[in-house]
């Protein structure tokens, strides 16, 4: 009800939090879920004040106490913390989280461990060859675990580093190197150390504050108060209370203490609308609102100097942030760690780089590539010629044209949880072969965005003057160690209109040397419709677990639920006509095609 009641607020639709709980109480929501407690105090105040009535507050609880019951929480033996954590790590509940993580993880690329395609005989990169026992991991995701977001710690995760380790063996050698960070730290923020003001004659840590509700500090501020330091994210409301969330100003005034490594540059990173002075002298002026970003002064500031601080910030339309940052003369390189990298996967006879993106609730990714310096380590592992890995981590689509051609494998691990580690090693290590495949599309660049594979005919073109409208890798698509064949199919229509129902079989053969699961999909097309729908649509998925040479009838049944479609006056109705089948291994990897018509 919470998250609700604030949205509803900020989107100006309620007047107060307390009148959007009211509404949020009687519309259903029980639960108040708020990170901390002060968030909570207006949702109480709503209910002390009787703006939610008290009917509909026991209702809530009401429904809120039922499903506790029924959870076992108040039985005579409550299940303790320590009980549910040992069963959370049950060897059989680990062991399903290992199959999970493997049937998720989706092979991408697999090229010969010589670079070259061309022969279908050649051996790939994965799994690794037999008796390999020199192996370099690397990257900044090698020897951590994310579990993604909203996710707590998890119970005894496993790292893919130390997995790989684990299942080569002892007397493996397994070098572990970091090589490049997700995040590219040119500037950090002033702390609060280096940070004082004198107030009524008594030196305090932080800078005098004042805001005022004009964006030109014109008049008498309307607060007055100490800032440890500058590092503001105002994006949903204000600096404080009294004053508009798009409408004001600030200064802060006091005294800057250079750290021992001393200051170069020294700025902001945020919002347009900034002045900063250093002993009196502007030595910063970006007043004019432009855009965000990060905006340096070149200053040489000795280690241990003290320098009067004055910083001006003005905002006139809000989703304000400001922080005040410089530049140390040593900022830590990158060379130095990729070097290192390139050190380890030299003396190694394979390199997995396990690598990374940001993301995550306001962290939206305005680019689709590695972040920080990961993709130029690529390049450099890959250089090498050792035999190279890619293992991605992450939640959404990551573009690969950079460097996808210079390494061996690819493997899009999501976030693969508490077991993923030993999972992604097994299939390093030829234990399963890789059965993933993509709910998403992934584009070659961000320009081809929004790029969906059952998008409705435009009567254009996909193209673009400087790319191809066609993606990186297309929905439903994913490689295994094995390869299959398509062939037999056979579609049986029975029935009229609504009550039709088609049985559509294919047969499916391992044609390679190892056992494997191929995911079988079949999409349909409705050629002829009254309003537009999809060019294809995926309408049935069939797992199926092969020998090498054993093969086996896939069965689909389509019936209403898979044909209807909302007419012009919103009604769901199957049409007569022709329908195209179309099953195979992926949307852009259609194996056989037929039509049936339905009556």
């Amino acid at each position: 009800a919470a998250a609700t009641a604030g949205a509803t607020v900020l989107a100006r639709t309620e007047a107060s939090t307390a009148t959007a709980a009211a509404h949020a109480f009687a519309a259903g929501l029980d639960v108040i879920f708020q990170s901390s407690y002060p968030e909570h105090r207006p949702y109480l105040q709503a209910i002390r004040d009787g703006v939610v009535p008290e009917a509909t507050l026991d209702s809530a609880v009401l429904r809120v106490l039922r499903l506790k019951f029924a959870l076992g929480l108040f039985d005579e033996s409550p299940i303790s913390p320590d009980s549910a954590a040992a069963a959370a790590n049950d060897p059989a509940h680990r062991q399903l989280a290992r199959e999970a993580a493997t049937a998720s993880v989706v092979l991408l690329r697999n090229a010969s461990r010589r670079g070259r395609t061309v022969d279908s005989l050649a051996p790939r990169t994965l799994p690794f060859a037999a008796g390999t026992r020199r192996i370099a991991v690397i990257g900044p995701d090698a020897d951590t675990v994310r579990l993604g977001g909203y996710s707590g710690p998890g119970v005894d995760p496993v790292s893919i580093a130390a997995a790989i380790r684990a299942r080569a063996g002892r007397g493996a050698q397994v070098r572990v190197v970091r090589g490049a960070s997700r995040a590219i730290h040119t500037h950090r923020v002033v702390p609060a150390t280096l940070l004082e003001s004198v107030i009524d004659g008594r030196r305090q840590t932080g800078l005098q504050a004042s805001y005022w509700d004009n964006p030109w500090l014109q008049g008498e501020p309307r607060v007055r108060r100490v800032d440890a330091t500058i590092d503001f994210r105002w994006t949903l409301g204000s600096p404080a209370r009294e004053l508009p969330y798009d409408w004001y100003s600030a200064r802060w005034t006091g005294t800057l203490i250079v750290p021992p490594e001393g200051i170069t540059r020294l700025g902001v990173d945020g919002n347009d609308g900034v002045r900063i002075w250093l002993d009196g002298t502007l030595v910063l002026d970006a007043w004019e609102k432009r855009s965000a970003g990060v905006q340096l002064a070149a200053v040489r500031l000795a280690a241990g100097t003290r320098h009067e601080l004055k910083v001006e910030y003005t905002e006139r339309t809000g989703n304000a942030r400001v922080s005040l940052v410089y530049d140390a003369p040593r900022v830590p390189s990158p060379d130095a760690e990729i070097a290192a990298a390139v050190a380890a996967a030299r003396a190694s006879e394979a390199a997995v780089l396990v690598v990374g993106i940001e993301e995550g609730e306001f962290r939206d990714r305005a680019r689709l590539s590695l972040p920080g310096h990961q993709e130029a380590l690529i390049r450099a592992v890959a250089a090498t010629g050792t035999p190279t890995t890619v293992v991605i981590v992450g939640g959404s689509a990551v573009t690969m044209s950079r460097w996808i051609d210079s390494v061996g494998a690819v493997l899009m691990a999501w976030y693969p949880g508490e077991d993923g580690g030993p999972a992604i090693a097994g299939l390093l290590f030829g234990d399963a072969s890789p059965s993933g495949r993509l709910p998403i599309t992934f584009p070659l660049e961000e320009g081809q965005l929004p790029l969906t594979y059952d998008h409705k005919p435009t009567g254009r073109g996909d193209d673009y003057v400087d790319l191809t409208g066609q993606p990186l890798f297309p929905f439903g698509y994913g490689l295994s160690y094995t390869q299959f064949a398509y062939d037999q199919l056979r579609i049986t229509t029975t029935g009229r209109g609504d009550s039709t129902r088609v049985t559509v079989r294919a047969r499916v053969r391992n044609t390679g040397t190892r056992a494997g699961k191929e995911v079988v999909q079949l999409y349909l097309r409705d050629v002829l419709t009254s309003v537009a729908q999809p060019l294809i649509a995926l309408k049935g998925v069939a797992p199926v677990t092969l020998s090498p040479g054993e093969a086996t009838d896939v069965t689909f049944v389509l019936t209403a639920e898979h044909l209807r479609l909302l007419d012009a006056s919103m009604h769901w109705v199957v049409e007569r006509g022709e329908f195209r089948v179309m099953v195979g291994a992926s949307s852009r990897d259609i194996r056989l095609r037929d039509t049936f018509v339905v009556q």
